[in-house]
């Protein structure tokens, strides 16, 4: 049947993630669950008065600097263009220069305010506590700027996925509609030469038609009512051309129901034109169609059995098939394994019968 790609689902820590509106406050929760990570550190510990407060914010700059250089420089120019080698050794590089900055400044600007009973302490476990601490910010930073951009990326192969979907279903109605007024053309100039009174009783009816066409067909659903008064139109002007020809269409369901439920326009068309086709008895014996048409459990059925001879051949192979083609693949893109589709033909009689969702 059709394939539907799959559609991401928006929640709110998604779009906060990624959506530009929210990038302030994004950033702004960032920076203070930095903060307190840095925070709940020892090392600030180690150093006496309003000192602490200098070691822990000179540390917080030069590690926030480290992450917005990885998000905006390494991971965009290095590995999101799949130079994870060069991206790893300027990704260690930066670290190590970090650090020693760090331990630099410490020893230049912040040893003499050292507590000195923890001297020994502070200068082993500085360094492990640091590289403790950079590693897993630096990869979560990573990740969270691979999962944006993953995000984005399926956000746009869905818009144009979609895209594709809508033109592709475009072009197949509009494959359709000319393909149904071409036979109707071929029913009038056919009546032109036999009896032009009821050719111009056709042509009246066929504006009808071409109203429909032009104000109902060009929405993206129509009224089931709708669609079953042209096809009802479609079925008397056959009636007007053919003699011995009759037609019913049968609708089980509440009339609330029909005139309340929303189809794509001319979904049953094609079957109709086909039927009308497929009835035609040029020994002059009685042929018919009969539509049931009913909606039960959120399914709507549609059931088109018509009569048919089988010596009788239609003489267009070649375009006889494109408005069923046309249409099955209309129906695939629009209810992917939703809807059930079974043609029989037999000797003497076509069914279609089609369920679809509403």
């Amino acid at each position: 049947m059709k394939y539907i790609p799959w559609k991401f689902k928006e929640t709110l820590v998604i779009d906060f993630l990624v959506e530009r509106k929210y990038r302030f406050p994004r950033h702004l929760l960032f920076l203070a669950f930095f903060f307190f990570m840095i925070y709940s550190a020892r090392f600030w510990h180690w150093y006496s008065g309003v000192y602490q407060y200098y070691v822990l914010f000179f540390v917080y700059i030069v590690l926030i600097a480290m992450v917005y250089i990885n998000i905006y420089v390494l991971v965009p120019r290095f590995f999101f263009k799949t130079r994870y080698l060069t991206y790893l050794a300027l990704l260690v590089i930066m670290g190590v220069i970090g650090l020693n900055m760090i331990g630099y400044s410490f020893k230049m600007f912040f040893e003499d305010f050292k507590i000195v009973n923890i001297q020994r302490e502070s200068d082993k476990g500085g360094i492990y506590e640091g590289v403790l601490m950079c590693i897993p910010i630096i990869l979560t930073t990573t990740t969270i700027k691979l999962l944006q951009k993953w995000i984005s990326d399926n956000k746009r192969i869905n818009e144009l996925s979609n895209l594709t979907l809508n033109m592709e279903l475009n072009e197949l109605r509009n494959q359709i509609n000319p393909h149904f007024l071409f036979n109707m053309l071929n029913n009038v100039k056919a009546l032109i030469r036999t009896d032009p009174a009821k050719a111009s009783v056709v042509i009246i009816k066929l504006s009808e038609f071409l109203r429909y066409q032009l104000y109902e067909n060009s929405e993206e659903k129509t009224l089931l009512t709708s669609e079953i008064d042209f096809l009802s139109n479609f079925l008397n002007l056959e009636k007007i051309r053919r003699e011995h020809f009759s037609f019913d269409i049968h609708t089980e369901t509440d009339k609330r129901m029909i005139s309340t439920t929303f189809i794509p326009p001319n979904l049953f068309t094609t079957f109709v034109e086909n039927a009308v086709k497929h009835s035609v008895d040029i020994s002059g014996k009685e042929s018919y169609i009969n539509i049931e048409i009913r909606i039960e459990n959120k399914l709507l059925h549609f059931i088109c059995v018509n009569s048919r001879n089988p010596d009788y051949i239609i003489s267009d192979k070649k375009n006889s098939g494109l408005g069923l083609a046309n249409i099955t693949r209309r129906l695939e893109l629009l209810y992917n394994n939703t809807f059930e589709l079974h043609i029989n033909s037999e000797e003497k009689e076509y069914t279609v019968n089609l369920k679809i969702p509403v």
